[in-house]
């Protein structure tokens, strides 16, 4: 491996530390390694083992320990992560408990699709609540008025790393009898008291795409702690199962051929009795091999996450006139996604965005906006409660800039003093 981190440094394979204010982006996020990552995933290759193996059991291990949950499943995305967690809950297995066509679900209309696309894939109701500004999340204020008999579950993401009100979220989940999914594509290492993030919801999802806190390229997990809805999710992930072997494992059960499953002769091979509508969602070794280099280094990333942050905040906090500043979650430790604004009446959120831009800073706004407004929208039934007032300024007057582990501190008061250039303006 030694020639593979020699070749990687000649080739020019790592980002460039060299900074030059306005001539040198800063993207809002980006993937931060070294030659770890390359000799982990080389090393999968040389395996000749490239679906899952002993990567991915090594990842599973890394990862549970870290949240200290019981259940890891890797799959190939956040996105696939949030529609195998939704789908669990639709599962006859679970009895008067499976979520069933027309059932309401709590949620946020300021999201990214895919936390709101499986309510609807699955026939259901997605009900939306407002948030609060300035910290993004639900206005939990809200949620146990929009609960119905038809409420089955709350499905919410962590809003750029900040957590939502767990307390006040599970309380009222217990209270009615509902599932919560808990969406950690933004949030991997933010804590809710003590706790992290992704160990509180029945079942929770999170992203390893290379904008997220770790990458693999692409992928991503579910966890829960429930032993049923974990044998759940792996029919799902693998193509609807009823067997539980692992991958590469045949008869564990010993009974392979030796068992009647529904209208099939007995006997037929269990490898190919399917107890669900499943898909092929899996990962790679390779992507896992590149997985646990990244766990390596995840304490550090989330540290200079909050770093700059922190850095963003104290600097831009001069023009309070101008913007509203995020602020976190009353008990919680954030690992910070992104760093998301609100402009005041006044600025142009457009023109502002166009300046940072212009300067190489990359800017983004909160995904979908509102997306109810969205085009693939028309026609999807749902439900407002009461209104969509926050939610709609985030639309028209909130974007996030980055504070990823490869932003440096120069790069970030280069930021703040090009605001300032575009305040000066306006003034």
């Amino acid at each position: 491996m030694d020639n593979v981190r020699k070749l990687a440094k000649e080739e020019g394979v790592f980002p460039s530390s060299d900074f030059m204010p306005g001539k040198s982006a800063i993207p809002v996020s980006g993937k931060v390694y070294d030659s770890d990552e390359l000799c982990s995933g080389i090393n999968a290759v040389l395996k000749g083992w490239w679906t899952e193996g002993i990567f991915t059991e090594n990842f599973i291990k890394k990862f549970s320990s870290f949240l200290n949950v019981k259940h890891v499943i890797p799959v190939n995305s956040g996105s696939s992560a949030n529609l195998l967690a939704f789908a669990a809950l639709t599962s006859p297995l679970l009895g008067d408990k499976r979520i069933k066509k027309s059932d309401e679900v709590l949620t946020v209309a300021a999201c990214f699709p895919t936390t709101v696309n499986p309510i609807i894939f699955y026939d259901c109701i997605p009900v939306f609540m407002d948030i609060n500004i300035p910290d993004y999340n639900v206005n939990v204020e809200l949620l146990e008025e929009a609960i119905t008999k038809k409420t089955r579950a709350v499905f919410l993401a962590h809003t750029l790393g900040n957590p939502f009100n767990v307390k006040k979220v599970k309380e009222l989940c217990k209270k009615h009898g509902l599932w919560l999914v808990e969406d950690c594509c933004d949030a991997l290492g933010s804590k809710y008291g003590n706790d992290f993030a992704g160990s509180f919801g029945d079942v929770s999802t999170f992203s390893f795409y290379p904008a997220h806190h770790i990458t693999a390229g692409e992928g991503g997990a579910v966890v829960t702690n429930n032993d049923l809805l974990n044998k759940i999710i792996l029919s799902l992930r693998d193509w609807g199962r009823d067997c539980w072997c692992k991958t590469g494992h045949d008869n564990t059960c010993n009974k392979r051929f030796n068992q009647k499953h529904g209208s099939l002769p007995f006997g037929y091979d269990h490898k190919y009795v399917y107890s669900h509508a499943g898909f092929n969602l899996k990962w790679t070794d390779m992507q896992a091999g590149i997985a646990c280099a990244q766990m390596d280094k995840l304490s550090d990333f989330i540290r200079k996450r909050n770093h700059n942050f922190k850095r963003l905040f104290k600097g831009l906090s001069k023009f309070g006139k101008y913007l509203i500043l995020p602020e976190k979650e009353e008990n919680s430790v954030p690992s910070w996604f992104g760093f998301i604004i609100t402009v005041k009446d006044g600025v142009d959120r457009t023109e502002l965005t166009k300046f940072l831009e212009k300067h190489k800073i990359g800017t983004r706004l909160l995904f979908a906006g509102n997306v109810t407004k969205q085009p693939y929208f028309k026609g999807v039934k749902h439900v407002v409660h009461k209104n969509l007032v926050n939610t709609d300024k985030v639309m028209n007057n909130s974007f996030w800039i980055g504070v990823y582990p490869g932003i440096t501190d120069e790069m970030i008061d280069y930021v703040i003093e090009v605001f300032g250039e575009f305040f000066k303006k306006v003034q």
